[in-house]
């Protein structure tokens, strides 16, 4: 059998190829895919907050998960989050007067200038959260670990300090006044800034001759 001449061999159209290769339409679709490709590689590094956690969206309820959320500013007040995970959130500004925070894990949490008065941290785990200016007036810390904790201008008046772990908490500034110490006995006296000065028992009255 004769093999055709290499001239009558069909070649690819190049002009279809060509066309289809350099077609507007097919020169977007390639710089497409680079691109979403390149953000797919850059955008967490760029933008580490874009990772958090649909748990971010999720209502206020005892156990929830906002890790890594910004709550900065939000209004939480009276609301239970007993045993949320609040770890790494920051919640500047926001408030939270009266919420129920019983055993959350608030770890490097941030609450500078937030309101808390008259909340309930029971066994909160606070550890190396900031509550810098924070107000927790009449606030309940019982057991509540402040370790490592920021609590710098902090208002503690008249709160529950029962069992409270404070070892390298920055107390610089804080306002102690009628809060009730670590041993759950002694209760600071006016001019309790930085530093807890037991209100002195009163005197007995002096009985007549």
């Amino acid at each position: 059998m004769r093999s055709r001449p290499a001239s009558l061999v069909p070649r690819p159209r190049r002009a279809n190829l060509l066309f289809m290769t350099q077609h507007p339409a097919a020169r977007f679709c390639r710089l497409s895919i680079r691109i979403l490709a390149f953000l797919g590689l850059i955008f967490p590094l760029a933008f580490p907050a874009a990772q958090v956690r649909a748990g971010c969206a999720d209502f206020a309820e005892p156990g929830v998960e906002w890790r890594r959320c910004m709550m900065d500013g939000a209004d939480l007040t009276n609301v239970d989050l007993t045993g949320a995970v609040l770890r790494d959130s920051s919640f500047k500004r926001a408030d939270l007067s009266g919420s129920i925070l019983r055993e959350v894990d608030a770890r490097r949490a941030k609450f500078v200038s937030a309101k808390l008065s008259g909340a309930v941290l029971d066994g909160a785990n606070l550890a190396r959260a900031d509550l810098t200016s924070a107000d927790l007036t009449g606030a309940s810390l019982r057991n509540a670990d402040l370790r490592g904790a920021k609590l710098y201008q902090t208002i503690l008046r008249d709160a529950d300090l029962t069992g409270a772990r404070l070892g390298g908490a920055d107390l610089l500034r804080a306002d102690l006044t009628g809060a009730r110490w670590v041993d759950g006995k002694s209760i600071c006296g006016e001019g309790s800034i930085g530093r807890c000065h037991m209100r002195k028992p009163p005197r007995a009255a002096a009985t007549e001759g």
